[in-house]
């Protein structure tokens, strides 16, 4: 079973409607809605792929763009986005209860702005200044005028920018990730994923490993510290589990 692992990124259309005035500490109430957002466009692309793939909605109607997406997003054994715990997922969530399109209640979600701010201490946990810091360049700009192009006059060419916007925000998610990964806990065991056991590396499922010690917590639960020799991954085993697959690996040896 391959692991199947993908990133991905949504644009969305702010809501269109009624207001008397502009300026701050504003309140616009519901009622002044009189189109609701939408989903624009939805770039993603698999780890073990090289094409960024892309859907966009129908002059304003996403429901086509999210039945399809949703099952992509579906066969997926992770998902990864930046923020998108707290936006993306929860916007196609919210999108395919409009159109009553199944979605999961969960997703095996790894979150880049999460990892960051868990992690590490950057001058900020946006993408744009994660891919600048590890070298990767930045986002491309755009201004809020394409989006108004793309709501209120259905512009091919606006949309064709957004779409490679979107494209680029998913290649500097999966390098950012990529980079973070063997400073993180993995959140899938791929290499139980994949039929073999927890001794095997949760990242890459490489069985090349090495011993780096062995911690004892709180509770006094003794845990060994691998190592993967191929992807520099670190990862814990409990003790009692590590020497009951070892001795299963030895005695495979002898047969």
């Amino acid at each position: 079973m391959q692991f199947k692992r993908l990133f991905f990124d949504i644009e969305t259309s702010p809501n269109i409607g009624f207001f008397w005035s502009a300026g701050y500490k504003l309140n616009i109430s519901p009622e002044n809605i009189i189109q609701e957002r939408a989903v624009i466009c939805v770039c993603y692309k698999w780890a073990h792929e090289k094409q960024v793939q892309y859907l966009t909605w129908d002059k304003g109607d996403d429901k086509q763009l999210l039945e399809k997406f949703m099952q992509i997003m579906n066969s997926a054994d992770e998902v990864i986005g930046q923020n998108s715990d707290n936006f993306d997922i929860k916007w196609l969530r919210t999108r395919c209860l409009k159109h009553n399109i199944p979605a999961y209640p969960e997703y095996q979600s790894v979150d880049t702005y999460k990892l960051a701010k868990k992690y590490f201490r950057f001058n900020s946990n946006k993408l744009d200044y994660m891919s600048s810091f590890m070298g990767f360049g930045n986002k491309l700009h755009t201004g809020y005028n394409l989006w108004k192009d793309i709501v209120l006059n259905n512009d091919e060419k606006s949309m064709n920018q957004m779409v490679k916007y979107c494209k680029k925000d998913v290649v500097l998610t999966q390098k950012v990730f990529e980079k973070m990964n063997p400073f993180i806990k993995h959140k899938t065991h791929r290499a139980v994923l994949e039929g073999n056991t927890k001794l095997e590396c949760p990242e890459c499922g490489s069985d090349d490993v090495r011993l780096n010690g062995t911690r004892v917590s709180a509770a006094g639960v003794k845990k060994r510290i691998l190592q993967c020799r191929k992807c520099s991954k670190f990862y814990n085993i409990a003790v009692t589990h590590y020497n009951k697959l070892m001795a299963d690996k030895e005695n495979k040896a002898k047969i």
